[in-house]
């Protein structure tokens, strides 16, 4: 499935992976969502809800661009710089296009939907 982040008038593409958690993380859209940046490393968005973990892969090194679940936390974070692996990480996309957008500023709120492709 394809996203898209809208911040500003800018567009950010991405595309989900298939899986439980990332279904159940497009079963909520559209949603508009408040950013934040975390450690210098990522941006991260706390859920209105928690999401769907069964079945799901935890244990995983997020690579830069990775849409991923935090999953004590229950948020979004989308990586911007190299992190190190953690079993509490479910990857839900890739960033595609876009992703100057998401470094104009520390926080920011974006409206995100599923796109047709």
């Amino acid at each position: 499935m394809h996203i898209k982040f809208t911040i500003d008038g800018a567009t950010v593409e991405a595309v989900l992976e298939d899986n439980p958690t990332a279904r159940d993380f497009a079963s909520m859209l559209p949603m508009t969502a408040k950013f934040e940046d975390f450690h210098s490393t990522e941006k991260i968005s706390y859920l209105s809800r928690k999401l769907s973990t069964e079945g799901a892969t935890a244990d995983y090194e997020a690579n830069v661009w990775d849409i991923t679940y935090y999953v004590p936390w229950g948020n979004l974070a989308i990586f911007y710089r190299e992190y190190r692996p953690s079993r509490d990480l479910i990857k839900l996309g890739r960033i595609t296009t876009g992703r100057e957008a998401l470094l104009r500023s520390s926080s920011f709120t974006a409206t995100i939907e599923s796109v047709e492709k």
